[in-house]
């Protein structure tokens, strides 16, 4: 039996996709399953064994039609006998056309059905506090009918030598691995994704203040005014908490330097999905345009809690198409005073500092 999962978008989709090649391993130990990814984000599937092979969909597949033919043509070479498309986009959509399966699975969506032997409707609210993007991701498992408990949680995996390399940074950088280490998600992937940086600052003095912590600061290169500017809206006695060089030159060394700390708070994004694939427990700040039913996963009020505008402030949402409120983010962001966060996050705090 050959297997073809799809899943071309961001770090925190093709991570969460990756249960399906674990449930698919566990009920089909001999098949030959496959994953199809974007090449850029294939360093959270590192250790991962649970597929044969990743195909990577690279940028000379978008810019010509003649190395997206070529890849077409070798899936179809292939022979698969099911296709998963957990992506469901025009990119996915031909690929799926001329792979030849003979079950080919997706999202129901309307004109699309044609494609696929098997849909299944999105699944619009969770009754479990997995999260809305692991549920619809297990629902694409229905068709197969599979008799096997299956996992939820997805996984990253570290090995030995990051271990050491993680450990020995934290030496040579005069981190005290006997305090507790916090990971800070200071900069979303865009501003639209970011919590005000003077809201940041507030948020991180008041973290500091609860006890003899390390602060490490998640950004990337691009981000270091923004960075900057967290810092020194922070207080002096905050500073001396804060590590503001400790970074990792990639993903697999922020994965690494993530695996030492003992939990991660901040804007939502990539940088959380992995710390929670680590088993950290997690705060999130989720941005106003962001619904987020959708990645507050394994959300239990203890170890992994969330925090959104609407939760505080509904009545500025009402009558407000998605639209708009994108459109708003910033002005919305404003409303978002550190005031209204920080009861939940002291609690938080109070359970994971001990």
């Amino acid at each position: 039996m050959k297997i073809l999962v799809i899943q071309q978008k961001m770090i925190g989709d093709v991570l969460v996709s990756s249960i399906l090649c674990d449930n698919l391993r566990k009920a089909y130990p001999k098949a030959q399953i496959d994953y199809m990814v974007y090449e850029s984000t294939i360093a959270v599937l590192e250790g991962n064994t649970n597929f044969d092979h990743l195909i990577l969909f690279k940028e000379k597949h978008r810019q010509s039609k003649w190395e997206y033919f070529k890849l077409i043509k070798s899936i179809r070479k292939e022979k698969y006998d099911v296709v998963i498309d957990a992506y469901s986009k025009l990119e996915s959509w031909l690929i799926v056309l001329f792979s030849g399966a003979k079950q080919k699975i997706s999202y129901w969506k309307k004109g699309r059905s044609f494609l696929y032997t098997d849909t299944v409707k999105r699944i619009q609210s969770s009754k479990t506090n997995l999260g809305l993007i692991i549920d619809q991701r297990l629902a694409l498992l229905n068709p197969l009918h599979l008799n096997i408990e299956l996992e939820t949680f997805p996984k990253i995996y570290v090995n030995l030598k990051e271990q050491d390399f993680a450990i020995s940074l934290f030496k040579s950088k005069g981190i005290d691995s006997s305090k507790k280490t916090i990971m800070l998600s200071i900069i979303g992937s865009g501003l639209d994704k970011t919590y005000p940086l003077e809201y940041m600052s507030q948020l991180i003095d008041f973290i500091a203040d609860k006890g003899d912590v390390n602060l490490l600061l998640n950004y990337i290169p691009k981000q270091i005014d923004e960075a900057t500017q967290i810092y020194n809206g922070c207080k002096e006695s905050t500073k001396q908490k804060i590590y503001f060089s400790v970074l990792g030159k990639n993903i697999r060394e922020f994965i690494a330097i993530m695996n030492q700390c003992d939990l991660i708070i901040g804007n939502d994004g990539g940088a959380i999905n992995m710390a929670k694939a680590l088993k950290k427990p997690s705060y999130i700040i989720f941005s106003p345009w962001i619904d987020k039913k959708g990645w507050a996963t394994f959300e239990d009020g203890i170890n992994h809690v969330s925090v959104h505008l609407k939760e505080f402030k509904p009545e500025i949402f009402e009558h407000k198409t998605d639209k708009i409120i994108k459109k708003e983010t910033f002005s919305l962001y404003k409303e978002f005073h550190p005031e209204l966060i920080i009861p939940s996050l002291d609690t938080f705090l109070e359970r994971h500092l001990k």
